[in-house]
């Protein structure tokens, strides 16, 4: 039976691969500027990404004049007991429309010190405060969250990711799932009124913490509906690979998924540890089994860079049609697959 299964997963794949990509969001003159000519470096098997490149910034990633000022609380330090021996930051991001008698929408986003660094490419607060002044998505608390840090104080390592994230983010099964639903969750909802909507509840993360964001709602889909993964890492770091057939062979699950990678994401002669091929194979088993999901793949490495520019239509498309939403116009070009 495992022989079979093998042989399925690399003939799909094979054939997937061999169909032209027509549907790869192409890059524009602008987007042909690179941001860095510094090849990837090859370990772990993993080939040459090639160049990065710099893609447009939305305009609803940015400030704008007339829309109403939220506030981006933090960051606040965390002992967790789950995770014991673990302290991490974590932001709150609360929006000028707020009101303490209504119960909020929640978006939780993993490594919240990428997300919500202005000066980084993701900007997830400034989307929330543009979006939601649109009604292109409910009034919604944001809680981002760092991975853990061992020890008593935090601290960041090689790349700016505390040490215990892999283990975090990477490892299937449902303790970080416990982690946010059974700690973080009931400390932010000492200060704010929290849904307890599964619909109103989404979950996102990029690399590895797309990844997680994906299984904690696989795990609890009780609690979130709405996933937003980028270049999320499917992939056997520790053990992720399987995704793809847990989700042919499992019983489906109420949770729509937008789904971001890029062409060039990780290459690698292991299947198993190849960024995009596996991003392929999360998008053709959730296509079989008719999940509520999108997906876009555009020219690039892995980095957070494209799913930064598309942010905006992310959260659009995966709110689009809850209560008082007013859809959003997607951006998308027409070569980018949107279901």
């Amino acid at each position: 039976m495992r022989g079979a299964v093998v042989k399925f997963r690399i003939g799909l794949l094979t054939a997937m691969l061999a169909v032209p990509v027509a549907w790869a969001q192409r890059p524009t003159p602008q987007e042909n500027r690179t941001a860095a000519t510094q090849p990837a470096t090859r370990r772990g098997g993993r080939a040459n990404q090639g160049p990065a490149i710099v893609y447009p910034v939305d305009p609803d990633s940015r400030p704008q004049d007339g829309v109403p000022k939220g506030k981006l609380e933090g960051p606040t330090l965390f002992h967790s007991k789950i995770f014991e021996g673990t302290v991490r930051k974590y932001w709150v991001y609360v929006p000028a429309q707020y009101t303490p008698d209504k119960p909020a929408c929640v978006l939780v986003f993993q490594d919240g010190q990428r997300a919500t660094n202005p000066n980084f490419v993701l900007r997830v607060p400034q989307v929330m405060e543009n979006l939601i002044a649109k009604k292109q998505m409910p009034v919604t608390i944001g809680i981002f969250i760092t991975p853990g840090s061992r020890g008593e104080e935090y601290k960041e390592v090689g790349g700016g990711n505390p040490n215990n994230r892999s283990v975090e983010y990477d490892s299937l099964g449902d303790k970080y799932a416990r982690f946010l639903i059974d700690e973080m969750l009931p400390e932010v909802a000492k200060t704010y009124n929290l849904t307890n909507d599964p619909d109103g509840s989404c979950i996102g993360g990029t690399s590895s913490g797309g990844i997680s964001a994906f299984n904690v709602a696989w795990e609890r889909p009780d609690v979130f509906h709405k996933v937003i993964t980028c270049i999320g890492s499917f992939t056997n770091i520790r053990g992720g690979h399987v995704f793809p057939e847990r989700v042919r062979t499992s019983e489906k699950k109420p949770i729509r998924v937008f789904l971001e990678d890029t062409l060039r994401d990780n290459p690698n002669a292991d299947l198993r540890r190849d960024w995009h091929k596996q991003n392929v194979l999360m998008v053709a088993a959730l296509k079989e089994k008719q999940y509520d999901m999108t997906y876009v793949y555009a020219d690039g490495t892995h980095s957070d860079s494209h799913g930064g520019s598309i942010m905006p239509d992310m959260l659009g498309w995966i709110w689009r049609d809850y209560p008082g939403v007013v859809p959003r116009p997607l951006k998308l070009p027409n070569e980018a697959k949107v279901n």
